[in-house]
């Protein structure tokens, strides 16, 4: 009986998006030189999968609703009512703005509200989509690098005393408080901010163009959000950001987990994405979409952050797992030789994505770019045909 299935997953054009990896991961002419930004591959209401099943193709979210039991399994289906994560590939050319997410109590006391001031889900003011929260663990597909969380104490106020445009902050950090620099700053009149942030980007512009700088340095990441012009005024404020958060280079197959109340941003290259099921995001700059800066501040930990980049821990030869602290979603990769055999048992539904090779699942061909479900209670065998490497997200048991 078939356990397994092939799954469509949708693709997101947003303007950040590179526009070759992952139509040449997937096999796809991209004629119209569209950004490819995002592939999702789940039941999220705004953009459910399709599974190739023997009755055609069929919506993952109404699979699920049918028969939650044999797709989901009914531990899952207590616990969540469906499948709690969202899996993703991201290709980033340009960064994402700078955000957070909420905690899932957080979430819901803001989805409620909005829903009584009568805001419809699809407005551009909206900030809550959903009553979820939205942790989330990427594993990098190339060098990646993001911002994430505040730099230390001692790092931020070098930082403040490195740059003769922040000297003035020193004052606000005083004692490390980090909520009185951050809210500060962004609420500085306009014309005070441009006056600061102007400063600060011409003087990347030189460091750019000099040599002088490389990713490591905020500089770098400054330029290129404005490279082709520092504007007159309105100079976003999600600048400040670049300046005070972590800047970390993850190298292929290296990952991170991101909780609830960090204030982070992705800046450049390709990874995967596992999260909660949830569309719930926070935006403090670097975007042209809907800022909330009160609501933001309201759900930002304003503490330091100490990096712990994801090597990953092997579980055996195969299989190496990303440690998540909660119990949506695990993550981990699967590498097979040319020939190799490896047994997948479910517990709740599966999502495999394959980045290199050719496999079968048990008699489900796939190559590089393709995905499959499994169902919950299944034992599957996977047979590579080629060197293969695949990623598998899951419900913890």
């Amino acid at each position: 009986m078939q356990k397994a299935y092939k799954l469509q997953g949708k693709h997101r054009h947003y303007d950040w998006g590179g526009t070759s990896f992952i139509p040449n991961l997937m096999g796809i002419e991209n004629v119209n030189h569209l950004p490819y930004a995002e592939y999702w591959m789940g039941a999220h209401p705004s953009a459910a999968s399709v599974v190739a099943t023997a009755k055609g193709e069929i919506s993952l979210a109404i699979l699920i609703k049918e028969n939650p039991s044999k797709w989901i399994g009914a531990k899952t289906f207590q616990n969540f009512g469906t499948i709690p994560y969202l899996f993703k590939i991201l290709d980033v050319k340009n960064m994402l703005s700078i955000q957070v997410h909420p905690s899932k109590d957080n979430a819901a006391i803001g989805f409620e509200k909005e829903e009584a001031a009568g805001i419809p889900l699809d407005a551009v003011t909206r900030n809550y989509k959903d009553k979820n929260h939205k942790p989330e663990v990427m594993v990098a597909l190339s060098d990646f690098w993001l911002l994430h969380g505040f730099l230390s104490p001692e790092l931020l106020a070098e930082r403040l005393r490195n740059y003769n445009q922040f000297h003035l902050l020193l004052n606000e950090f005083k004692g490390a408080d980090y909520k009185n620099l951050y809210t500060y700053f962004m609420q500085l009149p306009m014309e005070a901010s441009d006056q600061i942030l102007k400063s600060l980007l011409v003087e990347a512009t030189a460091a750019v163009k000099n040599g002088t700088v490389t990713k490591a340095d905020p500089h770098y990441w400054a330029h290129k959000y404005y490279a082709d012009g520092i504007p007159a005024s309105n100079i976003d404020k999600g600048i400040f950001s670049i300046y005070i958060l972590n800047i970390i280079h993850l190298p292929k197959y290296h990952g991170i987990f991101q909780g609830a109340g960090l204030l982070h941003a992705y800046l450049e290259g390709q990874n995967i994405e596992l999260m909660a099921n949830s569309d719930n995001v926070l935006r403090g700059g670097l975007t042209p979409k809907h800022v909330d800066i009160h609501e933001l501040i309201d759900h930002v930990k304003f503490e330091p952050t100490f990096p712990k980049p994801l090597e990953g821990i092997s579980i055996n030869s195969n299989e190496t797992n990303y440690p998540c602290p909660i119990p949506d979603f695990g993550l981990t990769k699967i590498t097979l030789n040319s020939g190799e055999s490896y047994t997948i048992t479910t517990h709740s539904m599966e999502i495999l994505l394959v980045t290199e090779g050719a496999l079968l699942l048990d008699q489900l061909s796939l190559k590089a770019g393709d995905s499959a479900v499994m169902e919950a209670e299944a034992s599957l065998k996977l047979v590579a045909q080629q060197p293969s490497v695949l990623f598998r997200s899951l419900v913890p048991n």
